[in-house]
């Protein structure tokens, strides 16, 4: 409702609701100010009146535009919303009124049904593949490390003699035998990881005094983003030396070695923090060392004293106080002679190391994770089926102009323009007045018009000196 319809519903200053008359103020009978006071004080005693209340210095709020019916061609103001990366459901749902029109819109709306519950169930899924993932099995090989080296020109004097150190591997299967060194490189299984993959930091220390410049040589699994099937080294030389080889492993998780104490406890030399604190738990329940009053805590026997150095811990600090029983795991040092006579390739010298591979299941799984997510094929068909929709839409609202204007089209055009009318003086900020009536002199004779006036003399006063009758 607008200000002047407000105004319209209370009645003049001269009458009261109960029925008494308040003093008329003559012109000229009281000063400018007192009048102005014993206008405002008569005022405020209507409006209690009428259950309402009035704040001279109160903040004026401009009215409200009137709210019109939705029309056909309605101008509408478009926000422009966030980035969706996926389309929600009901941007797919076909119109109520497109569904009479269009019959074959019952099987779409089947389709739609069978991509929730198939949509439901690849979220179950992957949930479920998820938190299989974050504890993978593994279980345990034989990782055979072949190391040897090559020559070539030694006992040519054209050419510069040159020789080539390799570090190869393979995983055995169960019941395998051994093979030679020269073909192990190139027989590895699809299903295990490369031979790099296996290790943390691999560093190889020639003889300084053949190769003063670059003698150590130093590969990093955290610098390299691919994987490997070997190690190797060139270099020009013709003489004999002894190489150093330093392996140290990768775990994933990380391993430590065991304090001879905590070994002696649990009997595990080279484990993950997760199954040492895991073996201290099952230790405690076995001897059944659980505090009974304070369940969070255990008490310490004999070899737990050892360890821990007290006698009660509380569990959640097992973790942080077997860290200095824990040690990197021990690296592997090999050494290799360069012998640059007799058949080439030489050494045949091989050492097995266990390591933990995963199943192949697990890269399966994986494979399938990616695959769920890389899902831009359906992205495409969503990105279509809503621009579709949006068609539809829009020839719905055609449709039904027409064929409203065709059904009456007088009324029709009337309306049309009655209701843009109404839009325009809304975008215009004019759809509180009316220029017709506003011009004739019986609009300013209602009753809200004292009103209107007393609430302009109040608010005069805070326009400044310089406003048009301000003494």
């Amino acid at each position: 409702m607008s200000m002047y319809n407000n105004y319209n519903s209370m009645k003049p200053l001269g009458a009261s609701s109960s029925g008494t008359q308040h003093p008329q103020i003559a012109p000229g009978q009281y000063p400018q100010s007192q009048a102005h006071a014993i206008v405002q004080a008569q005022f405020q005693a209507q409006l209690q009146a009428h259950g309402l209340s009035f704040a001279p210095n109160a903040k004026r709020f401009p009215p409200k535009p009137p709210i019109h019916t939705a029309t056909p061609l309605k101008l509408t103001e478009s926000v422009p919303g966030p980035r969706r990366k996926k389309h929600k459901q009901n941007e797919k749902q076909l119109p109520e009124k497109a569904l009479a029109i269009l019959p074959e819109s019952a099987l779409y709306a089947q389709l739609l049904d069978v991509e929730v519950r198939v949509d439901a169930a690849l979220a179950r899924k992957k949930v479920d593949i998820q938190e299989a993932m974050k504890n993978p099995p593994f279980m345990q090989k034989t990782l055979r490390i072949f190391v040897f080296n090559t020559f070539a020109n030694q006992n040519v004097d054209s050419s510069a003699p040159t020789w080539t150190l390799k570090i190869v591997g393979r995983i055995l299967e169960d019941g395998e035998e051994p093979e030679q060194a020269g073909v192990a490189a190139h027989r590895v299984p699809p299903l295990y990881p490369k031979f790099s993959a296996f290790f943390k930091r691999v560093t190889i220390s020639l003889d300084k005094r053949l190769y003063p410049e670059n003698h150590v040589i130093t590969w990093e699994n955290s610098r390299s983003s691919a994987t490997h099937e070997g190690f190797e080294v060139k270099r020009k030389g013709d003489k004999e030396f002894s190489a150093q080889i330093r392996l140290e492993m990768n775990y994933v998780p990380e391993k430590f070695m065991l304090s001879p104490v905590l070994r002696e406890l649990l009997g595990i030399q080279v484990d993950t923090r997760a199954r040492i604190v895991s073996a201290i738990w099952h230790y405690v329940k076995a001897r059944k060392l659980q505090n009974q009053n304070d369940p969070s805590y255990f008490h310490c026997d004999l070899a737990l004293q050892k360890v821990f150095g007290e006698d009660k811990v509380r569990f959640s600090m097992v973790s942080q106080k077997i860290s200095q029983h824990l040690f990197p795991p021990q690296v592997i040092l090999l050494e290799h002679m360069i012998k640059l006579s007799g058949n080439s390739p030489v050494g045949s010298a091989c050492y097995d190391v266990m390591v933990d591979v995963p199943f192949p299941m697990q890269r399966e799984l994986n494979a399938l994770v990616a695959n769920v997510e890389r899902n831009k094929e359906i992205d495409a068909c969503d990105e279509s089926i809503c621009g579709i929709i949006r068609k539809i839409h829009e020839h719905r609202r055609r449709r039904a102009f027409f064929v409203g204007f065709s059904q009456s089209p007088l009324e029709f055009i009337k309306a049309l323009v009655e209701s843009q009318n109404k839009d325009l003086k809304v975008l215009l900020g004019e759809s509180g007045h009316n220029a017709e009536k506003e011009r004739k002199s019986d609009f300013f004779k209602q009753p809200w018009v004292e009103d209107a006036i007393v609430r302009y003399l109040n608010r005069k006063p805070a326009a400044g000196s310089n406003a048009p009758g301000s003494s």
